[in-house]
């Protein structure tokens, strides 16, 4: 299952009413939302969501019934037990960082509105504030770095300097290959706030 696929069954499941409704779809054969809801004393909408969450999880089956001309869903248990599992591998980077990625040259941009905070050891960046929007509707954002990151942004070129490389950078910091993905994450970010500038 995906990351949003448990997110959905950790919700069902941190639900107040959850054990009492399983309880019931657990003994009935099949049960409709309107006679969960009675049983539960909860909302026929509250109920005929956490059903179709289910349904959409593969968790239940569901089959359409008439009562007179209005259609409706009975719910079934498909499964008897329900284990999660959770390949987090998933969740790296999703393009392939590749040599033209870390070519890419870079420093500082000029007036970027940022203030960058030294490490007591003072040589690293502990973290990144950045200012954001004017006057009262000013907003301050802080991204606090791990210790790559901040050495990588500790030799960052100042917006004067001649740009370097990603792959330069990350050299002259010390900063060992396997620590690519957070350096080129860190990067876009500041990219994307303006901090950072491509060349």
């Amino acid at each position: 299952m995906d990351f949003k696929e448990a997110a959905k069954l950790g919700s069902c499941l941190s639900k107040d009413y959850a054990e009492d409704l399983f309880r019931l779809l657990a003994t009935y054969e099949s049960i409709s939302a309107s006679e969960a809801a009675s049983r539960v004393s909860i909302h026929i909408k509250t109920t005929q969501d956490f059903l179709e969450d289910l349904y959409s999880l593969g968790i239940l089956t569901r089959e359409e019934v008439y009562e007179g001309k209005r259609p409706y869903f009975r719910y079934s248990l498909k499964v008897k037990q329900i284990s999660m599992e959770v390949d987090l591998t998933t969740l790296h980077l999703k393009e392939e960082i590749t040599d033209s990625r870390l070519k890419i040259k870079i420093r500082e941009m000029k007036n970027a509105g940022v203030r960058f905070t030294t490490s007591r050891s003072n040589d690293c960046i502990s973290n990144v504030v950045i200012w954001m929007g004017e006057g009262r509707d000013r907003t301050e954002r802080k991204i606090n770095l791990s210790i790559p990151q901040g050495k990588f942004l500790f030799h960052l070129p100042f917006p004067t300097a001649k740009p370097l490389s990603i792959s330069e950078i990350m050299k002259k910091a010390g900063i060992d290959s396997v620590n690519i993905p957070e350096i080129i994450d860190i990067v876009q970010v500041l990219i994307d706030f303006k901090v950072i500038e491509s060349i």
